[in-house]
């Protein structure tokens, strides 16, 4: 495995609260972050069919464009009675055409259940992959998982996304319920950045 031994980095991301995050995990190694944004980078098309291939593609079209390395990140809820529904798809469910509407995809997600009359208990994980790639086209993966189920009605107004139906295994809260930090020690991003850490930096 290819160690990372620089000290800048590109993170692949329009998303400031995704860089904020990164940045401090990455803060104690001496590392300078910045985003796509921070280089004018387009967002590249993710025509992947697996969260690694859009991974790989954001990853390596940052690295490329400004020659340093880059990190991204896909992640989204895979529902087990709905074939691993919404997957790569997990944004675009709740795209409404004038931004997204989550309590809309968590919705679709509820009546397609209730539509294939799946036996309870929903199960579901959240699944992240990060992709470190260089500008020689060299790249490491990192996956990472959360197992739990899915919850009905919503619960919770904390986290993002799907968090008000995802009761990850071994807590009675929903990840909307609980408290920021608490989810980011156990989420699946955590999980893969375990790895990442591990891997390429420790």
């Amino acid at each position: 495995m290819r160690r990372f031994t620089g000290d800048r980095l590109v993170v692949a991301t329009h998303n400031r609260g995704k860089l904020e995050e990164i940045r401090d995990l990455l803060q104690p190694y001496g590392v300078t972050t910045t985003s796509n944004a921070d280089h004018d980078l387009p967002e590249p098309v993710e025509d992947g069919t697996t969260f690694v291939e859009n991974a790989r593609i954001k990853a390596h079209a940052a690295s490329k464009a400004t020659g340093l390395p880059a990190l991204s990140d896909d992640s989204g809820i895979e529902i087990e009675a709905l074939d691993n529904a919404p997957g790569v798809h997990t944004a675009d469910w709740a795209e409404t055409g004038n931004g997204r509407d989550f309590v809309m995809a968590m919705t679709r997600a509820h009546d397609e259940l209730v539509a294939r009359q799946a036996p309870q208990p929903w199960r579901a994980r959240f699944s992240c992959t990060l992709v470190l790639a260089w500008p020689d086209g060299h790249d490491e993966i990192f996956p990472g998982t959360m197992p739990g189920r899915i919850v009905w009605p919503m619960r919770g107004d904390r986290g993002h996304g799907y968090d008000p139906i995802f009761q990850p295994d071994g807590y009675d809260e929903t990840f909307g319920e609980m408290d920021r930090w608490e989810k980011n020690k156990i989420s699946h991003r955590a999980d893969a950045f375990k790895k990442l850490i591990a891997g390429c930096f420790d």
